[in-house]
This record gives structure tokens, sequence and C-alpha cells, in this order.
């Protein structure tokens, strides 16, 4: 029973927290106006930043479920709005994998602590997690050797057209977001959620620590 509770509870925080690392930085306006000016998005796009700004925030708002198609018409052309409707799609999905196992992290991380399964708990989140930071590495490899390649498997894996393969000369959505900004963008959920691992283990270090001194007390 511990043993399925402590898997359980590793792959949940590890999913909730995964998806609370990519929203946050998805979300993240400053992150893509500082992309434009990086990689001279004016002058890509002949959109000034003020243009820019606007059509972010349409975008950001579009991808937490806030509005509809229409957020983005004014902007852009129907095969990008179509691309943006599934990865629209995918946000959705990502917010119900974020609930579902939160509740489920809380759930057992609440019965462990009414058990007062304290050094259980503690060694669960200081041993179990260690196994994101191989995946960390792992997609770290793949970005540093061919981060086109991968990505490119990625959108096969996750979506079912190729509305996502978009043109470079005529369409704005590229212009805005290349390549580059990716590969910024899944450094930063990468730092991101091994920074909230690291607070997870800080935490599972301080149970494990309560359930020595409540064992020395018994």
């Amino acid at each position: 029973m511990k043993k399925l509770l402590s898997i359980l509870l590793i792959l949940s925080l590890s999913l909730t927290f995964l998806m609370i690392s990519i929203e946050n930085n998805a979300y993240n306006k400053n992150y893509y106006l500082r992309s434009y000016k990086k990689y001279n998005i004016e002058s890509e796009t002949g959109r000034i930043m003020y243009e820019l700004d606007e059509i972010t925030n349409h975008i950001i708002n579009y991808l937490k479920g806030k509005g509809g198609d229409k957020l983005l018409e004014p902007y852009f052309n129907e095969r990008e709005v179509m691309h943006m409707r599934d990865v629209q799609n995918l946000f959705k999905y990502e917010r119900l994998v974020k609930y579902f196992f939160g509740i489920i992290s809380i759930i057992i991380m609440g019965y462990l602590g009414y058990k007062k399964e304290y050094k259980f708990l503690g060694k669960t989140l200081v041993f179990g997690l260690f196994i994101n930071y191989i995946a960390l590495i792992i997609l770290s490899l793949f970005i540093i050797s061919d981060f086109n390649k991968y990505f490119t498997i990625f959108h096969y894996i996750f979506f079912s057209n190729e509305l996502w393969l978009l043109n470079p000369q005529t369409d704005l959505m590229i212009q805005m977001l290349p390549e580059e900004f990716f590969i910024g963008m899944a450094k930063k959920i990468g730092l991101s959620f091994f920074i909230y691992l690291s607070i997870l283990q800080i935490i599972g270090i301080y149970y494990m620590k309560k359930g020595r001194e409540e064992w020395k007390e018994l």
C-alpha cells in the first residue's frame, strides 16, 4: 500500500508542478516582450512594439481559454487561427491534468499527515522526485543536440494535423515566435520545474526530520 502511495504521489506531484511550470512561462508576458527585443521582431514583422504587446495580450488570454477565435482573427490568417485552436485545446487538457493530479497530491499528503507517516512522506519527496532530474537532463541533451528535430516530433505527437507548419515569409505567428523563442521557453520551463522540485525536496527534509523526532519521543 505504501509503495503504491509513494509512486502515485511522485507521479502526481511531478505532473502537477510540470503543468504549473508550463503555465507560468507560457503566460509570462514579459518573456514574450524581451524575446521580441532580443530577436528584433519589430523588424521581422513590420509591427511596432505597442502592436506586438497588444497581440501578445490576446494570445495569452486565448491560451487561458478566456476568449474564442475572435481574439486572434484581426491579426492572424485562418490557418494560424486553426492551429491556435488546437493549442488552446492542449492548454485546456493541461489545466485538467494540473487540477486532477493536484487534488490527488493533496489527498495523499493529507492522508499521510493524518496517519503521521512523516518520515515516509519525507523520504518519498526527497528521494522519489530525483527521477525528474534524470528526465530534465535527457530533455536538455535533446534541446542541445537538435531542438528542431524533437520539437517537430512533439508536434507530430500532440497534433493530429499539419496546421503547425507555418510559413515564416507570410505567417505572423511564426515571425513573432521563432524557434529561438521556444528554445528559451523550454529552458525556462525546465528551470522552473527544477526550482519547484527543489522546494518539494526541502519540505521532504523537514518531514524526515519531524518523523525522526517523533520516533525518538516514542
